[in-house]
């Protein structure tokens, strides 16, 4: 990620995040337009929480893009409720600026529960358990929708990315940790308890390194921006090296580094072709840090799925094309949503 643009007055007040579980026709990400009637022309904030920045931005029905997007540090070391904190002070410096917002949308990492508004489990946050729909809605006095950071990524670029057009596919950003989510008949799938789409912690080598998640060889461990940098420095010496520098010293000849480069595109696809075979996508979408890196990228992993796959139909692979503004995009897309659900009523 870039570093934070600005440290408003929510950089030390925390914020909570709130939600409304979103459910049935607000989750159709492909058979519906951007922003409904009801709900075009109208403004809502949007947040998506991360344990590394929170990313916020406003959104008018019927604009292209956010609008008033800014970032802020976490600083989860500081502790849960530090961090609810600055959420909430994100969120009212976000209203300040956009008094008219008639909405807000949240979203977060972890397992959530969209039906409660409930951040069940937010490890990078030390979230657990925390309603975030009923605070931050009290805090703002407006209604809020909730979700999981991934599937609003995915529900933004179902609608207005590169997933446009397409009913069902994989969305599956690709940073620190990875996570997808999948979409069948423009419905992102949530499952029994609202943890569908863990693919980092597959296991792909097992017997593999710990994984925090208290697993042995899951993805994470291997393919992540984060596994790429940690292996280089541990193999090589190098400490506070980036993926993206270990990609350019495997370009450059580091027989080190681009051994480690391979094993993570060569894991990744043992991940993606089991994702491949469970859910038939047309289409699959990376987003992340390492997809940021383009064909460089996206071509050995398109080479190492296809050399994978015997009867299944072999899916694209495309580059995300909204970025790291994909999450809040989704969080404002819910809200909309949500307004539409209330029969464009304020």
């Amino acid at each position: 990620m870039t570093s934070a643009a600005g440290m408003g007055s929510a950089a030390s007040t925390t914020g909570t995040t709130s939600s409304l579980g979103v459910t049935g026709p607000a989750r159709a990400a492909v058979a519906r337009p951007a922003v409904a009637p009801a709900a075009a022309g109208r403004t809502v904030i949007a947040l998506d929480v991360g344990g590394t920045y929170i990313k916020g931005g406003a959104l008018t029905g019927g604009a292209p893009t956010l609008e008033h997007t800014d970032r802020w540090y976490t600083r989860a070391d500081r502790g849960p409720e530090a961090v609810l904190e600055t959420v909430l002070g994100c969120a009212a410096e976000l209203l300040e600026r956009c008094p008219g917002a008639e909405a807000a949308g949240v979203v977060v990492p972890g397992i959530v529960d969209e039906e409660s508004g409930l951040a069940v489990l937010a490890a990078n946050l030390g979230w657990r358990g925390v309603p975030v729909q009923d605070w931050l809605a009290e805090h703002l006095d407006l209604p809020v929708a909730f979700g999981h950071d991934v599937r609003a990524g995915g529900l933004a670029e179902a609608r207005l990315g590169a997933g446009r057009g397409c009913a069902d596919f994989l969305f599956v950003p690709i940073g620190t940790g990875i996570a997808a989510a999948a979409f069948s008949r423009g419905r992102p799938l949530t499952g029994a308890h609202g943890r569908a789409g863990e693919l980092g912690h597959v296991v792909v080598r097992p017997g593999g390194a710990r994984c925090h998640c208290g697993g042995r060889g899951c993805l994470e461990t291997v393919a992540s921006a984060a596994a790429v940098a940690r292996r280089y420095a541990r193999a090589a010496g190098w400490h506070g090296i980036t993926a993206r520098e270990v990609r350019h010293r495997a370009d450059a000849g580091d027989a080190v580094a681009a051994g480690i480069w391979t094993e993570a595109i060569e894991a990744f696809a043992d991940a993606l072709a089991i994702a491949v075979t469970l859910y038939d996508p047309e289409r699959v979408v990376l987003g992340g840090g390492l997809a940021r890196a383009g064909e460089a990228y996206l071509a050995p992993v398109r080479d190492a799925l296809a050399r994978r796959l015997t009867f299944q139909a072999v899916p694209q692979v495309t580059e995300a094309r909204l970025g790291d503004r994909a999450g809040c995009m989704g969080a404002a897309l819910l809200a909309h949503d949500l307004l539409e659900q209330a029969g464009g009523r304020p």
